[in-house]
């Protein structure tokens, strides 16, 4: 683990290291004017990973009634295999609520064995969930009471 990491609430100064993680990560990224909105959205929540006040990865979690949804996790490619993103997902399971749920590409192993260590089981398949290329997503959650 990095020593000097620092996991802060996102900002809308924030918002372009956020598309940069976006465009480095993903092959659909999000838009800046998406992640802009989504900083607005009272149920959204956006915590960013900070190393040496470089902006390394970010999480953004949506929590309504309850129900907690990662809407995107990531990590730039030089930061990663440094339990940067566990940091950031340590982080979003603070919040309060009673289950966190996210979908993960079915190829993404690494991502996969993360989430099963912090709790999360697998608990459906969304086929052909992502593009570029085509891929199902693994529906994982983690409920934080064992009233199910």
């Amino acid at each position: 683990m990095i020593m000097d990491l620092e996991i802060v609430k996102a900002t809308p100064d924030d918002v372009a290291d956020i598309k940069k993680i976006e465009d480095e990560c993903f092959s659909v990224p999000w838009s800046e004017k998406s992640i802009e909105e989504s900083l607005k959205n009272p149920c959204s929540h956006f915590y960013i990973a900070k190393v040496n006040n470089e902006v390394a990865g970010y999480i953004g979690v949506q929590i309504f009634s309850g129900e907690g949804y990662v809407t995107n996790v990531a990590t730039l490619p030089e930061y990663r295999k440094q339990g940067i993103a566990r940091a950031l997902m340590e982080r979003a399971l603070r919040n309060e609520m009673e289950f966190l749920t996210l979908e993960v590409r079915k190829s993404n192993l690494p991502a996969i064995s993360l989430y099963r260590k912090l709790g999360f089981e697998e608990v459906g398949i969304r086929p052909d969930f992502y593009r570029e290329p085509n891929e199902d997503a693994v529906l994982m959650t983690r409920y934080f009471n064992e009233k199910r």
